[in-house]
């Protein structure tokens, strides 16, 4: 069956972790651009504020305060859907935990936690989205994995395991699904360091406050990436330069990058005297303070991406790339037959 993906302002997107960060700028953007959100996350109250914020402004928006890591919570947020808007065309698995520290420092019980979340949490949504778009005809399914998924980092060793789990997972089903002809596109967008409040929400072993190392991005990035996937054919899309240019190194150089990590890889995810807002800290196994974009650290962050923008040409920039390439082929050829007619 040919992904045919309907215009944003037609769909109705699930998002998980629409309470903060990532997850909450692509809802409130979608809803912006017309599209029905359904909004996932644990934090009842904080997606109560956010549903009524953007119903207030004319948008179209209903909330589901579950685990992710529940069974059965993709079931709930199906039905949701359905209920409310007759189903959904594309499902965003955003919804994340974190924590800093060793992997000996980091309880076991921690490691499953963050595994539940992260990874099991995104495959009972795979598959109950995937089941649900069979039956619609086709749609998206959008995974927020990170570059961590290409490269792991000192000091977040659970997360960055849980994220190269979801790159196998999102890439068997995108396998499977394109094999059984079901007509849904799987993407995996991979961000660098983003300004969310993720420092504030993960678990801290360490002997500072945590930070996310510069550049940073602004969530907006990340939400105009989601949404393009919501609505285009892709594998994957990076976000900033800076990460992409860390999962080439780290993949090119590994031992190279091994070492650098060790040096510095602890400096520079410690912020000493900048915490952020303590009502924030450390969501690992329940809310806390939320419905905020951005973090409460201060950081400086970029509110643009050429990487992106590079991965999401327009016809006419495909266009004028091939003319380009065939310009320059001509160019060779002709340069080619010059030189054997002067030997």
């Amino acid at each position: 069956m040919r992904i045919r993906l309907k215009p944003i302002d037609q769909q109705t997107i699930v998002i998980t972790g629409a309470s903060s960060g990532n997850g909450l700028a692509a809802a409130l953007e979608a809803a912006r651009r017309g599209a029905a959100v359904v909004l996932v996350a644990r934090n009842g109250k904080s997606l109560e504020r956010i549903e009524r914020d953007i119903v207030a402004s004319g948008g179209r928006a209903t909330s589901v305060a579950v685990d992710v890591a529940s069974r059965g919570a993709a079931e709930e947020i199906v039905a949701k859907a359905v209920a409310d808007f007759g189903g959904f065309d594309s499902w965003v698995n955003n919804a994340a935990a974190g924590v800093y520290g060793t992997l000996e420092q980091v309880p076991v019980e921690d490691h499953e936690r963050i595994f539940a979340v992260n990874y099991f949490g995104t495959l009972y949504a795979c598959l109950a989205a995937a089941r649900h778009l069979k039956e619609r005809g086709g749609g998206a399914i959008v995974n927020v994995g990170s570059i961590l998924g290409d490269r792991a980092i000192i000091q977040q060793g659970p997360y960055s395991a849980s994220k190269h789990a979801i790159q196998g997972l999102t890439d068997t089903l995108r396998m499977e699904l394109e094999h059984q002809g079901a007509g849904i596109s799987v993407t995996l967008v991979k961000p660098g360091g983003c300004g969310t409040p993720y420092p504030e929400h993960a678990r801290n072993y360490m002997d500072n406050p945590p930070r996310i190392p510069q550049p940073l991005y602004h969530p907006d990035i990340i939400a105009d990436a989601i949404l393009f996937a919501c609505t285009h054919r892709k594998r994957s899309i990076y976000v900033g330069g800076g990460g992409v240019a860390a999962s080439l190194v780290g993949q090119l150089a590994p031992r190279i990058t091994d070492l650098v990590m060790e040096a510095i890889g602890t400096r520079m995810q410690q912020e000493p005297g900048d915490a952020g807002d303590p009502a924030m800290r450390d969501n690992l196994y329940r809310p806390k303070a939320d419905g905020e974009v951005s973090g409460t650290q201060k950081n400086w962050v970029r509110r643009s991406s050429v990487a992106v923008a590079l991965q999401k040409p327009s016809r006419g920039m495909w266009l004028g790339a091939a003319a380009a390439i065939g310009a320059a082929a001509l160019v060779a050829a002709r340069i080619g037959k010059a030189g054997e007619a002067e030997r």
